[in-house]
């Protein structure tokens, strides 16, 4: 167990950061954080919840502490701009398909979901938001490939479609059921840095997932690629 260190002076702060190193070590339960840092579990609660809405940590698909995309972003170069402008951007998306949003950033061999939006009731997608996901199956997938140097299993000519239309789609790719739509956010130097998405049941957005929310999700793209 590591005791966390108040030598600052400032508890809630050396709190904070004896959390978030615990969690950096390992993803951890919130009674394997408590172990490690000392903290009484409700302390450490409360302090791990504020992180999280600061997007310090967030947790994973098994309710476990994860770090969260503000240090990701920093270690990779994420705008610091990106989120906060992509919160309203998101809010009016979901509100305008009825379906759910994400937003993706690439991480090494995977993509990590670093926000998401739902919609208030009905059946809807949900995507955790620190979840890595596969590079391989799914629009946003689609789009990383198309726009980066990375190794995928998608053809040349399906990914110049992509490049073309501005956006790529799937159904029951990733998930049997889960149908997509996705589209490349760029800075102003034309760098892609992250992938915004739609998604919610194949049912409702076949056979085409980008005839149903492909312009909104472009214009939303447009709108967010403004804003950095």
């Amino acid at each position: 167990m590591r005791q966390y260190n108040e030598g600052s002076g400032i508890k809630v702060l050396d709190r904070a950061v004896a959390i978030t190193r615990s969690v950096g070590a390992g993803d951890k339960t919130l009674a394997e954080l408590s172990d490690d840092t000392g903290l009484p579990r409700a302390t450490a609660h409360r302090i791990a919840t504020a992180l999280e809405l600061h997007h310090v940590l967030s947790r994973n698909e098994h309710g476990e502490w994860t770090l969260g995309p503000a240090l990701t972003g920093l270690a990779t170069g994420l705008p610091s701009a990106l989120l906060p402008a992509a919160a309203p951007v998101m809010r009016d998306l979901v509100a305008q398909t009825g379906e759910s949003a994400q937003l993706y950033q690439l991480t090494g061999s995977t993509r990590t979901c670093i926000a998401a939006e739902e919609p208030e009731s009905g059946l809807h997608n949900v995507v955790p938001v620190g979840s890595r996901l596969t590079l391989s199956a799914g629009s946003a997938a689609r789009v990383f490939a198309a726009h980066c140097p990375i190794d995928s299993p998608f053809d040349a000519a399906d990914l110049e479609q992509v490049r073309k239309v501005g956006y790529a789609e799937s159904v029951s790719e990733r998930e049997v059921g889960l149908a997509s739509v996705s589209t490349p956010v760029f800075q102003p130097d034309g760098t892609l840095v992250a992938v915004l998405s739609v998604s919610g049941p194949a049912e409702r957005l076949k056979p085409s997932p980008g005839a149903t929310c492909g312009e909104a999700l472009k214009d939303a793209t447009a709108r967010l690629s403004a804003e950095l």
